[in-house]
């Protein structure tokens, strides 16, 4: 393909063929079925064509289309199934591939960022990418010291292409909304607006990255790739080899399903509580299950990729969540009203009764709520429905409870989570992973006994809840000088 599209009149043409087509298809669709074909028939048509489009114009923009596909490839599994069968593939794509940028281009920014002798810091280095996302895409390199690594290498204008992108898909939402039922497309663009600078800061997923693999470096069952080098543009990480997690919920055993789920689960909680930071981009292409543990080669480790999207939460999970999900499992309902209208998540101006709101969330947890759950695409596709029927009390309820912004991506991040865990089919030991690592799900020697507490009885002092800000600062340079070494 030619260069990256970075005209405005360029890609908003491409991605106002979106609705454009959508409408043209169903129109297409009336008319066959007018001459006989039976809407079952049609209706496959028209989800295959509808996919294919999908795929083509949002792979070719890359920027903040694809990273919208990539938002949305995770919650494919609350689609009914008769939907489901044609995006599956098409959003699935989007996970790990989409058109390169042409070499010359590339490198290009390679000259640029490292030096007109950018070819002697490697001893190999492989044109071809290995994997192209939505604001770069990886190269297989050997570094000059001998050690595989994977170069990230940014597409020249993707900030540009980003914000330009959101910007025209804000304006149809609507339109999309159908793919994922009971989701407002509308939010999830505007956080990923929101966060467009920090994904094109590589200095900054250099240091969470960084800091992830320091934390990790010798845990059993998670592998994060060491930082090597970073410049504007340029990120120079160890490589490692593994299982794309795309192609285990496709073809892997229930054995592999199973430990890749508790291992998603366990990074999703471990991570804040032991970085202070929250790995906010979890679709399947940023995962790889490895073969071969310390002590058992027949054991499978998590490989985690792309800390372009964090979280920082200092003190780890809010403590408030760990807490209302406790009280929720516990049936009290007077409690976890409270704790929600203290963090926000009801306004004051707003009256709700709490066992309605008990109901609202008891189906929503019930992983948590034994020893061991099984996420498949029927209980997702359930609670969809649940909250997106009009007619349903939960949706009503639901359109009356708001989400803070302090929660926004945390929110996010779990129903990501919860969506790849249903597209894996994993048997999975939630409760244990939020014994260990949820702050206030685990009563302390400190919490009143018998009557029901009030809300703000269970929290610490205010002054110990996690507060957002941003970790202490680390000399990356002294990070990669040390790696190098």
């Amino acid at each position: 393909m030619s260069d990256l599209p970075r005209k405005a009149v360029t890609r908003t043409a491409k991605l106002a063929a979106l609705p454009l087509g959508f409408a043209g298809r169903a129109t297409w669709g009336l008319g066959k079925r007018i001459v006989g074909e039976s809407a079952e028939i049609v209706g496959r048509e028209l989800q295959a064509r509808t996919a294919e489009q999908l795929f083509k114009v949002l792979g070719e923009l890359k920027g903040g289309a694809m990273k919208l596909g990539q938002a949305l490839s995770v919650f494919e599994s609350a689609l009914p199934e008769e939907v489901a069968g044609p995006y599956r593939a098409a959003l699935t794509k989007l996970q790990d591939a989409a058109p390169p940028m042409p070499t010359r281009t590339m490198h290009q920014v390679l000259q640029e960022r490292l030096g007109a002798d950018w070819r002697d810091l490697f001893l190999e280095f492989e044109d071809k990418p290995s994997a192209a996302a939505s604001i770069g895409q990886v190269h297989r390199a050997v570094w000059h010291d001998g050690r595989e690594v994977a170069v990230k290498v940014q597409y020249p204008g993707a900030g540009e292409a980003l914000l330009s992108d959101l910007g025209q898909l804000s304006r149809f939402a609507r339109l999309l909304g159908p793919l994922i039922p009971g989701m407002d497309i509308k939010p999830l663009i505007a956080e990923l607006r929101d966060r467009v600078s920090e994904e094109l800061d590589y200095a900054l997923e250099a240091q969470a990255q960084a800091a992830h693999a320091e934390e990790f470096a010798h845990d059993p069952d998670v592998v994060v790739p060491a930082v090597v080098h970073q410049s504007e543009q340029v990120l120079v990480t160890e490589w490692i080899d593994g299982i794309p997690l795309s192609e285990i919920i496709t073809d892997g055993t229930q054995e592999q399903r199973d430990r890749a789920g508790q291992l998603l689960a366990r990074f999703l909680f471990s991570g804040p509580a032991r970085t202070g930071l929250l790995h906010a981009d979890p679709h399947p292409g940023n995962f790889r299950l490895l073969p071969g543990g310390p002590d058992d080669e027949e054991e499978w480790r998590l490989g985690v990729l792309d800390f372009g999207t964090v979280d920082r939460l200092s003190g780890g999970l809010p403590v408030p969540i760990g807490v209302s999900l406790r009280m929720t499992l516990d049936g009290r309902a007077e409690t976890v009203y409270e704790l929600l209208c203290e963090e926000g998540f009801v306004k004051d101006s707003i009256e709700l009764d709490p066992d309605a709101v008990l109901d609202y969330l008891l189906p929503i947890i019930e992983p948590a709520r034994v020893d061991e759950f099984t996420f498949t695409r029927n209980w997702m596709r359930s609670q969809a429905a649940r909250i997106a029927d009009p007619r349903s009390p939960a949706y009503q309820l639901g359109k009356r409870l708001n989400l803070p912004p302090a929660y926004l991506l945390i929110h996010r991040v779990t129903l990501s989570t919860i969506g790849v865990l249903c597209q894996l089919g994993a048997t999975v030991r939630l409760r244990d992973e939020l014994e260990e690592w949820l702050p206030g799900f685990v009563p302390t020697a400190e919490e009143p006994a018998g009557d029901e507490p009030a809300g703000e009885e269970l929290l610490p002092e205010r002054g110990l809840l996690p507060e957002r800000g941003l970790l202490p600062e680390r000399d990356l340079a002294e990070e990669v000088t040390a790696a190098e070494a």
